[in-house]
């Protein structure tokens, strides 16, 4: 195995049942090494300013052209919340102060858990990165919603407002009936 934990291309690999497992997994037919494929971690956040959310319109796919908050995927060594300031800066070059988790969210179609903060923007000065065509600050009424990138966008969106004002509240989860599909 390679240090990074991806399939070594010179072992081979097949689906089964490793001993004291109860799911098919990846193992190295030579050494019995397991490869476990856990879903990947999306980390982001609703900023505001001034009671305005920041939105980036997607330079890339998928849903290139759709509004979306600043997120993307958690890298290897980071936290959660390095993650999210991260993306921040590179899709908005914006600095945040992240306040509180607002929701954790499962799009299990995907293989992808959401982790959202609420921030606060520190400076309203904000231009699109690479992966970022336009971005913009929205009033509530102003938001694009029918050109909205992701249900999870929409539903983060609706939670920042349902919790403004609140300084203890419990993280979000998907709402009823809803799997992100789109």
């Amino acid at each position: 195995m390679t240090n990074d934990d991806r399939p070594d291309p010179q072992h081979r690999f097949s689906r089964q049942v490793p001993d004291g497992d109860n799911m098919p997994r990846l193992v190295c037919d030579d050494c019995g090494f397991v490869h476990y494929e856990n879903p990947k971690v999306v980390v982001g956040a609703v900023a505001s300013w001034q009671g305005r959310l920041l939105l980036c319109r997607r330079a890339i796919a998928p849903r290139k052209g759709y509004w979306t908050l600043p997120a993307g995927y958690l890298e290897l060594g980071e936290t959660p919340e390095e993650g999210a300031l991260r993306e921040a800066r590179e899709e908005a070059n914006a600095q945040l102060a992240l306040e509180a988790l607002l929701a954790v969210y499962a799009i299990p179609r995907i293989s992808q858990i959401q982790l959202i903060y609420r921030a606060r923007l520190l400076d309203p000065k904000v231009w699109p990165g690479e992966e970022t065509q336009e971005l913009e600050l929205f009033e509530w009424d102003e938001i694009p919603w029918d050109d909205i990138a992701f249900p999870s966008v929409r539903w983060a969106l609706n939670d920042h407002r349902a919790t403004l004002g609140t300084e203890n509240f419990a993280p979000r989860g998907n709402p009823p009936d809803e799997d992100g599909s789109y």
